[in-house]
């Protein structure tokens, strides 16, 4: 069996590698929206044609065609092969390479991980959605005023009171004990034991899913539902194959189109908090899922925002929590407000108060992360004597040194200045003590190669078929088109025939496109420039079509029609009654292949032919 560097490894050093800060270690980048771009280091040009997505840790030139994840960046601007691409990125990130023997089985464990996680969500619904109104769980969310709308948009459900309730299930659908155990939702009662004595991790407790960016069970929280009994009062799943706590956010995957939208995410403490938050109204709240922030939760939150505004509990904890996390945002470069509550209060009970309109004016009035920070020390400190005003000042420029920001250090000196009344080059010059050092860099090398742009032509509709293809993981429903009324063997240009069945490759398996791409060994990296070409380029949705889904079908039967013209075509050339007969057929169903209700059973029926 071969050497491989594992794939939990390689995903570690990507989650790490910021695309734009690896990229803008290289060189300047120009914020363009939501996106960066910058003139290509690949190719001669005046106007940067070199574009950045965050979201989707790409890059593309428009102009000489290179992309590709971040991996392809470093082996083109390095002039080093993938290894030598991991090595460096690597070292950047502090991650240890580890080499083990090639094996298939982690990936065929994540997708039965996967299913199973979907399939266990749907089963706590409906037990859920089975309860009696006056069943202690429906008297929970009626206590709480979740609507079941959102009951519904976040999969809530209820495991009951039953040490057995998911074994149960699990014997009559088949499913082992093993892959429970590997999802945390079994425990095994003695750990030195190797007998199938188990029971469920979750019991009388109210389930909240939790998914990844793509909208995937990959774990649960479950909330105590007996306030007397000794127990936390949530317990998350454990560690496991899917669900790494450090680098899951919770409802991120409902909330990322409005944070891209307003370019700023809203922080909240609790499951809870962010579900109230979403009910009013405020889609773009995400919380950490059973930790404090970290440095990777902000580097995916980085990805979608430039700001966030932080409404944590009010409580010493909360505000506590609140000034680490800010530290944590600030190292990233990204501004931080902080919305004040009043005292015990968090953002579900407010909101169940005062309503949209009150926490609208909360999220309006957030104030910078320094006002925030004297203003909760200065409860707890004298700031008027001269030692609590060098204890506050101290604290406060702690914070403020994290900023790697020239600028937004400026206007923080300047607003704690005028806070505590002191002059602004006092606290300069006590911050100038404080800075760290800057971080480490990739040394920057040169290419010096000239690149063409890709001159083959493809055709036009497989070319915007892909374009769609790269938007699969927010429109699933595109994939299944494909699988069933398209094979891809109809596809005839080779590079997107291949694509589309990476992309297909990624919705079956839960892996991302840039990860099926690197396992197909595209060492050249035309794959990986075709991706981030089609990914970037934004979908054309016109004429009678409204959504991607309608432009798919379009696609399908505009393909179809082409076979079927080129088989009525090679049968003109051999006249007989059977060809004849058959060419009739083609004619009467090219007239139907023109709208997706007639055309889809034509398909059907020349599919089971």
């Amino acid at each position: 069996m071969s050497k491989v560097i594992p794939k939990r490894v390689l995903e570690d050093i990507r989650f790490r590698s910021d695309i734009v800060d690896v990229i803008g270690s290289y060189f300047n980048l120009q914020k363009a929206g939501s996106a960066f771009k910058a003139t290509c280091p690949f190719h001669k040009e005046k106007t940067p044609s070199f574009h950045i997505n965050p979201q989707r840790q790409i890059f593309h030139c428009f102009g000489c065609g290179k992309g590709g994840d971040v991996f392809r960046f470093v082996m083109e601007y390095e002039g080093v092969d993938f290894i030598g691409a991991i090595k460096l990125l690597a070292h950047r990130a502090g991650v240890r390479i580890e080499i083990e023997e090639g094996d298939e089985a982690g990936d065929s464990d994540k997708a039965a991980l996967y299913k199973l996680h979907a399939d266990v969500a749907a089963l706590y619904q409906k037990k859920l959605l089975e309860e009696n109104p006056s069943s202690i769980p429906k008297q929970y969310l009626l206590k709480r005023d979740l609507s079941q709308e959102t009951v519904e948009q976040f999969q809530i459900g209820y495991a009951p009171d039953q040490w057995d309730f998911l074994i149960n299930w699990a014997k009559e659908t088949k499913h082992g004990n093993d892959l429970l155990e590997k999802a945390g939702l079994i425990v095994r009662r003695d750990k030195t034991s190797t007998g199938d004595d188990y029971y469920d991790r979750f019991r009388n407790r109210l389930m909240f899913p939790i998914t990844d960016e793509q909208g995937r069970v990959i774990g649960f929280s479950g909330r105590c539902l007996d306030d007397k009994e000794k127990t936390a009062k949530y317990i998350n799943s454990p560690e496991t194959l899917l669900f790494k706590k450090s680098r899951i956010l919770y409802a991120l995957d409902k909330a990322r189109r409005f944070i891209v939208e307003s370019r700023e995410a809203i922080i909240c403490e609790g499951q809870i908090d962010v579900i109230r938050c979403h009910q009013a109204g405020f889609k773009a709240a995400v919380a950490s899922q059973g930790t404090a922030f970290t440095e990777e939760h902000v580097r995916i939150l980085k990805r979608y925002a430039d700001s966030v505004v932080i409404v944590f509990d009010t409580d010493k904890a909360g505000q506590d929590a609140t000034i680490r996390t800010v530290t944590e945002f600030m190292d990233a470069g990204m501004a931080v407000r902080a919305g004040i509550l009043p005292e015990k209060e968090d953002p579900d009970s407010f909101i169940r108060k005062k309503g949209a309109e009150g926490f609208k004016a909360v999220i309006d009035q957030a104030v910078s992360a320094v006002v925030y920070q004297i203003r909760v020390l200065s409860k707890r400190e004298d700031a008027k004597s001269e030692i609590g005003a060098m204890r506050i000042s101290k604290a406060v420029l702690q914070t403020i040194s994290h900023s790697p920001n020239a600028v937004q250090r400026a206007k923080l000196i300047q607003e704690t200045a005028e806070r505590l009344n002191l002059p602004a080059t006092a606290l300069q010059d006590e911050l100038r003590f404080l800075l760290r050092n800057t971080r480490p860099q990739i040394t920057a090398g040169t290419t010096g190669k000239e690149t063409s742009a890709p001159a083959k032509e493809q055709p036009k509709e497989e070319i915007n078929l892909c374009e769609h293809m790269g938007n699969i993981t927010d429109h699933p429903e595109i994939g299944e088109l494909v699988r069933k009324y398209l094979p891809t063997k109809m596809i005839q240009d080779p590079t997107c025939r291949s694509f589309i069945e990476i992309c297909l490759e990624s919705a079956a398996t839960g892996r991302t496109i840039q990860d099926v791409i690197s396992d197909k060994e595209d060492k050249s990296g035309e794959m990986q420039n075709f991706a981030a070409r089609v990914i970037m380029t934004p979908t054309k949705i016109t004429g009678t079509e409204t959504s991607h889904s309608e432009a798919v079908k379009d696609i399908i039967l505009y393909i179809w029609r082409r076979k079927l013209e080129h088989e009525r075509t090679e049968i003109a050339k051999q006249p007989d009654s059977k060809n004849e007969e058959r060419r009739r057929q083609i004619t009467y169903d090219l007239k139907s292949l023109r709208k997706w209700d007639d055309g889809a059973p034509i398909i059907d029926l020349e599919l089971s032919s």
